[in-house]
């Protein structure tokens, strides 16, 4: 029988052989060595940056020091923490020291309010930027008219054939200058972003059109714009109408207190056609001369800061934010905080719609790579550190719903002038005055300026004849003042918005109480008032004329409920026309205490018959408020 063939080929074993003798010496081939006994090379230590809410793993992360070294090191001092755990700053103190690195205290505690931080930079890195402009005037006065004939000539001049991408904000270049234009809806929207604390408008530019002169949303616009302290420049528009007079809309804005350069006064002036593009450069001109009087100046060498000029939050990209940069130079992989959000900036869009690599002082970029979708108004600042970035937005958070679920607190004329800051000094009252007619109105206006207090001013935001409206809460809102209606009383959606944003509204009937309220509270005596507490409203939808007895009201309740012993005050388009009691109050047939909201009911006033189909029916009762 022959013999069998061995199990294992020589060619085999040479190959095991020659894997082997690779594998000892692959490592340190070039050394002619057989064996590799190269230690790993140990992790430099870092300083322990500590900041509030600080976890075992952050600290780990911060000293590059192992975690589970760092979970040993605690456990030796007796302190049993998962990586997980946040440590106070005394036991992080010693814990640095066991670690054998150097302690710092981070500053991110005071990052949380970011808002509040100033920074000062050195003069010599203060660069000229473009200034930020605000469209703002009347419906139909040409505000969109305007800003599409600068931004067309734009797109033709520098940027042929390229797309516009609608991102809230845009820029023009004016004799090798930029300027950037907000795109905002109106005023309310501008008031609303200042109400946030955005202070992103340099300049005010009041449209006016030339054949329609001011109109009510004029003299609004001027208000808001007197309250943010922007210089103005207002564009006489549509002078190509024959029926155009640029110098009565000057008269007409002098009276306002908007008086023309050329009449001798600081306010410039520039007659336009939107339309067919007359003297737009002229304005463009103007702009810049301001722009320049003003020296507006950004150091571009710092990390960006800047607000939210829109957000949005887009199916194929995600959150996305017009960010609009006030100081320093924003980067794609910044990371920043923005809000209660926090990101790390992926992409940059310009107007155009063109990817851009830096984003200096006054330059509108959209911003890709937010974690959320901020709000418009917010600010932004950059951090530099994730982590960092990550713990500040989650305090904003937790912050921002804590004080949510808290009562808001009211701007009163009680809190403002108590008697516990009588010794403070450059205190200022601000006011918005709404009344029924233009008389009451003055009157009320020039008795209040004549009061006089030593160490407080007294400043009318706002004067105007109707009722209280959503656009004078906001006012008083942004500027910080309170209410005063004098014969007015705002509808029930306005008092819940005006509750909402914490904006006290007083309401009075007779001059020289609310003189005394004012004088009492500029004193810093203001006492506890009886004030009217609405209780509900019916509308007026049928009437009675009964011989020998009056008028009857066929009303429905609309909110809340009415009561027979309560005070009712009647109001015609947002105007009290009388106050009083009531005489009878019926269901059917019958004589009722109390109609509860849905119901219909029959309404008979003392000593009024005057009732009309439409007119609104409030009911109050009189209950002392204590200042807070």
């Amino acid at each position: 029988m022959p013999n069998k063939k061995p199990t294992t080929d020589v060619r085999d074993k040479k190959k095991y052989e020659n894997n082997r003798n690779y594998n000892y010496n692959n490592s340190s081939r070039n050394s002619g060595k057989k064996y590799s006994n190269t230690k790993p090379v140990p992790k430099v230590k870092k300083p322990l940056f500590f900041f509030d809410g600080m976890t075992v793993s952050d600290i780990s992360e911060s000293t590059n020091i192992n975690v589970s070294e760092v979970v040993k090191t605690l456990m030796m001092m007796g302190i049993m923490a998962a990586q997980n755990q946040s440590l106070d700053k005394d036991t992080a103190e010693l814990l640095a020291g066991e670690l054998k690195v150097p302690f710092e205290v981070d500053d991110t505690k005071d990052y949380t309010n970011f808002e509040k931080l100033e920074f000062e930079d050195d003069k010599k890195d203060l660069v000229s930027r473009p200034p930020v402009v605000t469209i703002m005037g009347h419906v139909d006065h040409g505000k969109t008219t305007l800003l599409d004939t600068i931004r067309n000539t734009r797109v033709v001049d520098s940027e042929f054939g390229g797309i516009t991408q609608a991102i809230g904000a845009y820029q023009v270049e004016r004799n090798g200058k930029k300027i950037t234009f907000i795109d905002t809806p109106g005023h309310a929207a501008f008031t609303e972003m200042r109400a946030r604390g955005a202070k992103i408008t340099d300049i005010v530019v009041l449209v006016v059109a030339a054949d329609d002169g001011v109109m009510p949303q004029t003299k609004e616009a001027i208000d808001h714009a007197h309250a943010s302290k922007c210089p103005i420049i207002v564009a006489v528009n549509k002078i190509d109408k024959p029926n155009s007079n640029p110098d009565r809309c000057r008269q007409e804005l002098s009276d306002l207190g908007l008086l023309p350069e050329e009449w001798g006064g600081d306010v410039p002036f520039v007659n336009i056609s939107a339309l067919r593009g007359t003297n737009v450069d002229l304005l463009l001109d103007t702009i810049q001369l301001v722009a320049e009087m003003q020296e507006y100046k950004a150091n571009p060498k710092r990390e960006a800061m800047g607000y939210v000029v829109e957000s949005k939050l887009d199916k194929a990209k995600g959150p996305t934010a017009t960010f609009l940069v006030k100081n320093g130079t924003l980067h794609p992989s910044d990371i920043l905080v923005c809000g209660d959000t926090y990101a790390k900036v992926r992409v940059m869009y310009n107007d155009l719609g063109k990817q851009v690599k830096t984003a200096l002082p006054s330059d509108p970029v959209s911003v890709i790579g937010l974690n959320d979708v901020p709000q418009a108004g917010d600010q932004f600042l950059v951090i530099g550190d994730e982590r960092k970035a990550k713990h500040i937005a989650e305090v904003r958070t937790f912050r921002s719903f804590s004080k949510s679920k808290e009562k808001t607190k009211v701007i009163s004329l009680e809190d403002m002038f108590s008697k516990s800051d009588e010794g403070l000094e450059n205190k200022e009252l601000k006011l918005v005055i709404k009344g029924d007619t233009s008389g009451s109105v003055e009157a009320m206006k020039g008795a209040l300026e004549k009061i006089s207090v030593n160490g407080i001013t007294l400043s009318i935001i706002r004067s105007s004849v109707g009722t209280i409206t959503e656009t004078d809460v906001l006012l008083a809102q942004a500027s910080g003042a309170v209410i005063m209606g004098f014969n007015v009383l705002p509808l029930a959606n306005v008092k819940d918005f005006a509750k909402q944003k914490g904006v006290q509204i007083r309401l009075y009937n007779i001059i020289y109480k609310a003189l005394e309220d004012i004088e009492a509270a500029m004193k810093g005596m203001l006492s506890p008032v009886f004030e009217d507490k609405s209780i509900g409203e019916a509308e007026v939808r049928q009437i009675f004329k009964i011989s020998k007895i009056g008028t009857v009201a066929g009303a429905f309740v609309t909110s809340g409920s009415i009561k027979r012993s309560a005070d009712v005050k009647v109001v015609r388009d947002g105007i009290v026309i009388y106050e009083g009691k009531l005489s009878s109050l019926k269901r059917f047939k019958d004589d009722v205490k109390e109609v509860k909201n849905g119901f219909d009911c029959g309404i008979m006033i003392e000593n009024f018959n005057d009732i009309k189909v439409g007119d609104i029916m409030e009911f109050s009762v009189s209950e002392e408020v204590e200042s807070e």
